[in-house]
């Protein structure tokens, strides 16, 4: 494949494929006659891999340790597997906070007159008008 068939595939921009074949991300992708890169079906299921890692947060940096340990062989399976162990705690710990993002969110809308209807009532009070909390405590 080209790497405009690999970039369209995976919805990623040939820079980024670049880029990642230059960091070692990616195995070496072969140059057909024409100097152009020729993705095999190794090197597409590599792509495949760093972008789903990608998308799970994992940084460049974790990416190239993981790369670097895995080139090692297998002595260094512990190794990756706490790579992964750790990535997966941190999206958990994300989706944690994302939860507790979309509960205030969810509170706030549930509560959004509420909240306006004291936001006018302070403006009145700032502004030296009656508002209707003025007039119950008068009447009580």
């Amino acid at each position: 494949m080209t790497i405009d068939e690999v970039s369209k595939k995976f919805n990623l921009t040939k820079d980024t494929l670049r880029y990642w074949e230059r960091i070692g991300l990616l195995p070496e992708i072969t140059r057909n006659e024409s100097g152009y890169r020729d993705y095999d079906q190794h090197a597409v299921n590599w792509v495949y891999y760093v972008m789903v890692l990608r998308k799970a947060g994992m940084s460049i940096e974790a990416l190239s340790e993981f790369v670097k340990l895995l080139r090692e062989g297998d002595q260094t399976v512990a190794a990756r597997k706490a790579l992964f162990v750790k990535q997966r705690a941190d999206l958990a710990e994300q989706r944690d906070n994302i939860d507790k993002t979309i509960r205030y969110l969810d509170f706030k809308i549930d509560h959004f007159e509420d909240h306006m209807l004291g936001y006018e009532n302070e403006m009145l009070a700032y502004e030296g008008k009656d508002t209707d909390s003025d007039k119950a405590h008068i009447k009580g």
